[in-house]
């Protein structure tokens, strides 16, 4: 039967309603050797489960922690966070980007099929959280690339990811920031026998371009403007009225159905507690930005609820 793999087991697609596929709860890339960019979200446990209080007490049902191993991934506290908050938590599989690969993971020196199949695993049998039982992904990610290219060890585990869909069903999304880069990542996907219905090119909202949008869209993967709410650089700040009417152009060509919305919560700045949006920008904000533009209901509908629930069903 079709379900959603969360934290705490398998529910009915019917149980997700607005959802958000790109999020973090606790992420710390500051720590990581020869990086020095200070960039954390704390796993403050009272902090966060107000933050996601406000985004359930707005409607929200479900968020895709896309945290990977060696940047904090920890399937112990998402099932804490589920089970404190009342969400679908659902917990992703993969490795980051080629600077934050974790040295025990030995990407170097592992073959694309090894790969494979310890994501598969994580998908199938799940991976150990202390002392309860094990917990399994239900999501592929975040899978990116550090640059405008994918790197010999990032192109290893881009096929890694594609033939892990493959064997499970279980969608992919990526960090493809600032340039076409997403068009050669699921090159890679398509490669090692993944279907493009199952891949989301995330952060597209980066790179503001019709025309690199309409290409994915074209070979049958989705793209996900995940960036809403963010102000970290002029462009972020400025450049929402652009992705607005980018938005609406690709609904007007019909492609409602290949398109999500998130916010990638990853810095404790970002949270309401520090001055940020928290995790309820699309509900307090965008959202009423785009009726405002003529957005229907139907379509919001669609980007919000059945597009993430769509996803996140594993066959």
């Amino acid at each position: 039967m079709p379900h959603v793999r969360t934290v705490l087991g398998d529910v009915d697609p019917a149980a997700i309603g607005f959802a958000l596929p790109h999020e973090h709860t606790a992420i710390a890339l500051w720590h990581v050797p020869n990086r020095w960019d200070y960039w954390e979200l704390t796993a403050d446990r009272g902090i966060i489960e107000a933050e996601l209080g406000r985004f359930r007490e707005l409607g929200g049902t479900a968020l895709a922690d896309v945290t990977p191993p060696g940047v904090g991934r920890d399937p112990g506290w998402l099932t804490s966070v589920a089970r404190a908050t009342g969400l679908h938590v659902v917990m992703a599989s993969g490795w980051y980007r080629e600077a934050y690969y974790p040295a025990e993971a030995r990407i170097d020196r592992r073959s694309v099929g090894d790969l494979a199949d310890e994501l598969v695993r994580e998908i199938e049998k799940g991976i150990p959280a202390g002392d309860g039982p094990l917990v399994r992904a239900g999501l592929i990610g975040e899978i990116g690339t550090d640059k405008p290219w994918v790197s010999a060890l990032e192109e290893r585990v881009h096929r890694a990811a594609g033939r892990a869909s493959r064997r499970t069903g279980a969608a992919i999304t990526t960090h493809s920031v600032m340039s076409a880069v997403g068009v050669a990542q699921l090159d890679l996907f398509e490669a090692e026998g993944a279907d493009p219905g199952r891949v989301i090119i995330g952060h597209a909202d980066s790179y503001p371009i019709l025309e690199h949008y309409l290409e994915i869209i074209r070979r049958g993967a989705s793209i996900e403007f995940d960036f809403l709410g963010m102000s970290f650089t002029p462009q972020e700040r400025m450049g929402e009225p652009r992705i607005i009417r980018l938005l609406q152009e690709l609904l007007s060509r019909g492609h409602a159905d290949r398109i999500l919305l998130s916010q990638d919560v990853c810095h404790n700045a970002q949270l309401r507690q520090y001055g940020g949006h928290g995790y309820t920008y699309l509900q307090e904000s965008f959202l009423p930005r785009l009726r405002e533009a003529g957005v229907s209901a139907a379509e919001i509908e669609q980007l919000t609820v059945g597009n993430p629930r769509r996803i996140l069903t594993l066959a």
